[in-house]
């Protein structure tokens, strides 16, 4: 007897595999067992029992000649009328004979359907078998199955499903379940789930909508998930965008499973075609004419099938059970070809659970999807977590919040140039919610973070007044807007497009300091980014790092109290400056990097400023410079990083003048006009062609700062020492070669610049500058062993 687990090899797959069978495989599994056990059955008595049983046939005949057996001659004929043949009447044939007679009709005269039929069956349903699990078997299609019962048995078990359903189902806490989920990995894809209460008879359906989703970990309480969980969700998420990418990118597992399906219907057809046919060929009663009489004697012979009744009965069994089997592939067939099986919505999961962002698959995502839900439509709904966006960005600000705990931040807290104390964040997946525990944070700063999203919760901050947002995805809550408009008072932004700008930028009424950092078009700034900056009425301080061609309208509608404007171009040339002259109210004014051949003629108008910077553009004339003296209150003007080849003498009427910056030009020669501006205390004259410095300089007493490095100067006047405020002097890389005594009449000085000159030795007078230190003289190690030892010590022991 063969026992029918032998044929396990040709339908067996992987335990968790039977999630992908719907309901008509299984049942075809079944009929292919019963089909099998038929076969089989039928084989075995093929094997056991006598196939034909054959005895002689006499026929009446006149004038027949009767052999007589065991004789060696014949003899004389005998005449017989209406012979009968007699009852009980001997052959005198032995046994082998019978046999031989028996195998030569078995071959000859019985109907090839009634001696090969269970084989036929057998062969037939193993044929059945193989179509049907092939899918399973086959590398191309196997692989992807595997990957997808194994993401799937995750997504199913993961504690985070549960919490992001939960919380969607708004169901109370109180409402447990407890997830089996130690099971092995062979059977971790039909997870046994008990329902506490009344989800005992959770009612399955087709319809994913009839299935609520109204589970919670079984953990103290419905939030609660560790940090270990909520890694192994993220890397769930990381794992289905790829699988997902990998598999909508073909169809081979839809392609598979039609092939098998038509195959086996194909197969139907033809089984019931033949059988029908051939099944009345099965009979009890055969008739044997072989031509062996020179062997037993007899050429006729009348047979008798054993099995035929047996057979017969189950030739019709097995063919109902074939029917029954087509039938179910033609239905199979019906749902492959009418529904649109390469396409999977999730819409009723996106209405049950409110997660709006779950998006439909196609190709074999989708066809795998709508075999999931011919097992069970829970298994689907349970995986569109981890589908969506919405749900991902839930996980990362759950990790987020395990891992930049209150105190975390807190150790991160610097004071910033603003004397605040701010809190800087970069590149990070979100922002965490446990940064509104921080109470005392006066400044945040965001870098790099696509996804912050700034709840009601950030009133929490009552000492939040700045935020800078470099290069921020930022989606803001309505409250925490109205927070930020009666707090905030500084905002920096840096944009990659004028776009990304937030549009509640220009509802901060108690703004007073703005910094944009970003490209805008020339037309931008009239129609899109600035147009509604007239809404911030305290606004004090604009700061613009773009590439404008003119001065914003937008600029001037805040002008009657803005009192500080920084433009700084991408060094395209800035050319209507006109709206200038309406902001009488500004005191500080940068137009950096603006490429500007002339100091623009509308600063002169500006009878409050106090601070003039115009780096980095392409002066090479100042002479308008004069202009400059109707600007009484002006005390800092900074023309470094220019072209200028020389200060005209006009420079005497800047009397209010403290900081002058003419650092990194052409200058040649210094006028001894420029030392009648003898409020300067901070002059700085470096990176020039300077040779040599007026003896003027020494009406600058009130003089502190003082810079000529990388010039070439190679001789220092006796005058300087005379300013006697100086705290810093820097006379680096020259061609100095000696050191006046005279420096010891500088008694404030901290820093001392000497190196990259031709010095010998350091004048033991320094001894007098009490306030130098070694860290302030910047001198080469050899040159500060020429001074004497105790002065060396005493300079490094302070």
């Amino acid at each position: 007897m063969i026992p029918v687990t032998e044929f396990r090899q040709f339908s067996e797959q992987e335990p968790a595999f039977r999630v992908l069978k719907p309901w008509w495989d299984v049942f075809t599994d079944y009929l292919s067992v019963v089909m099998l056990m038929i076969g089989v059955f039928g084989c075995t008595l093929q094997v056991v029992q006598d196939k034909i049983i054959c005895l002689p046939q006499r026929i009446s005949m006149a004038n027949q000649t009767i052999p007589l057996p065991n004789k060696t001659e014949l003899v004389s004929p005998v005449i017989l009328q209406d012979v009968h043949e007699m009852m009980g009447l001997k052959t005198n044939l032995d046994l082998q004979q019978y046999s031989f007679i028996n195998q030569i009709c078995y071959e000859k005269a019985l109907h090839w359907y009634a001696k090969y039929f269970p084989y036929l069956v057998l062969i037939h349903t193993l044929i059945f078998m193989v179509c049907s699990n092939f899918w399973f078997k086959f590398p191309g299609s196997s692989s992807k199955i595997e990957h997808f019962i194994s993401i799937l048995g995750k997504c199913f078990d993961s504690p985070w499903t549960t919490r992001a359903l939960s919380e969607v189902s708004g169901e109370n806490p109180e409402e447990k379940v407890l997830l089996d989920n130690k099971n092995n990995s062979a059977s971790r894809a039909i997870l046994n789930v008990s329902v506490e209460g009344n989800l005992d008879n959770l009612e399955k359906t087709q319809s994913l909508k009839s299935i609520p989703e109204k589970i919670v970990v079984d953990k103290p309480t419905a939030s609660a998930l560790d940090k270990k969980e909520g890694e192994q969700a993220k890397a769930l998420f990381e794992k289905v965008k790829k699988f997902r990418l990998h598999v909508e990118e073909g169809d081979i597992l839809y392609v598979m499973y039609v092939r098998q399906t038509v195959l086996k219907v194909f197969k139907f057809l033809l089984i019931i075609a033949y059988n029908s046919a051939l099944v009345s060929k099965v009979q009890f009663t055969v008739k044997c004419s072989v031509d062996i009489q020179d062997m037993t004697g007899y050429k006729h012979f009348s047979c008798n099938h054993t099995m035929a009744h047996l057979f017969s009965k189950l030739s019709y069994c097995y063919l109902c059970f074939v029917a029954v089997y087509g039938f179910t592939c033609l239905y199979t067939s019906y749902w492959l070809f009418y529904r649109s099986l390469k396409e999977y919505s999730f819409e009723y999961v996106r209405q049950e659970t409110g997660i709006d962002d779950i998006p439909d698959v196609k190709n074999d995502f989708a066809f795998m999807l709508h075999m999931i839900d011919q097992y069970d439509p829970l298994y689907s709904k349970r995986f569109a977590v981890f589908l969506s966006e919405v749900s991902e960005n839930k996980l990362k600000q759950l990790n987020l919040n395990h891992e930049w705990t209150p105190e975390k931040l807190r150790q991160r807290l610097l004071t910033n140039h603003n004397n605040r104390l701010e809190l800087q964040l970069f590149m990070l997946s979100g922002l965490p919610d446990t940064i509104f525990e921080v109470t005392e944070l006066q400044s945040l700063k965001l870098e790099i973070i696509n996804n912050v999203s700034i709840p009601a919760s950030i009133a929490q901050l009552e000492n939040l007044q700045e935020l800078s947002l470099y290069q921020c995805c930022l989606k803001i809550h309505t409250t925490a807007t109205s927070f930020l408009k009666e707090n905030l008072k500084v905002l920096r932004v840096k944009f990659d497009d004028s776009r990304e700008l937030p549009h509640w930028l220009y509802h901060l009424r108690n703004l007073e300091e703005l910094y944009l950092i970003g490209s805008l078009s020339p037309d931008a700034s009239k129609n899109v980014v600035l147009e509604s900056l007239r809404e911030l009425k305290n606004l004090k301080t604009l700061s613009l790092k773009s590439n404008f061609t003119k001065i914003p309208q937008s600029i001037v509608d805040v002008s009657s109290h803005l009192q500080r404007l920084y433009v700084y171009n991408d060094g395209s040339k800035l050319v209507m400056l006109n709206n200038l002259k309406k902001m009488v109210n500004l005191t500080e004014l940068e137009l950096v990097h603006c490429d500007l051949e002339r100091i623009p003629h509308a600063v002169f108008s500006l009878t409050n400023l106090q601070e003039l910077d115009l780096k980095e553009n392409n002066l090479r004339s100042i002479e308008e410079i004069v202009s400059c003296q109707h600007l009484h209150k002006l005390t800092c003007l900074k023309l470094w990083h220019n072209s200028i080849c020389y200060i005209p003498e006009h420079i005497k009427k800047l009397s209010s003048l403290e900081r002058l910056y003419f650092s990194h030009n052409k200058i040649e020669i210094l006028p001894s006009h420029l030392f009648l501006c003898n409020k300067l205390r901070y002059l700085d004259l470096s990176n020039n062609d300077i040779r040599f410095i007026p003896p003027e300089i020494g009406v600058l007493q009130s003089l502190q700062y003082f810079s000529v490095t990388c010039n070439k100067i190679d001789n220092l006047p006796d005058e300087l020492f005379f300013c006697k405020k100086l705290k810093t002097l820097k006379l680096g890389k020259n061609t100095l070669s000696l050191l006046s005594p005279k420096i010891s009449y500088l008694v404030l000085l901290t820093h001392l610049e000497l190196k990259g000159n031709h010095f010998e030795l350091l004048p033991p007078e320094l001894r007098f500058c009490r306030a130098l230190k070694r860290g302030g003289l910047v001198v080469e190690d050899v040159l500060f062993e020429t001074l004497p030892s105790d002065i060396r010590d005493k300079m490094k022991a302070e």
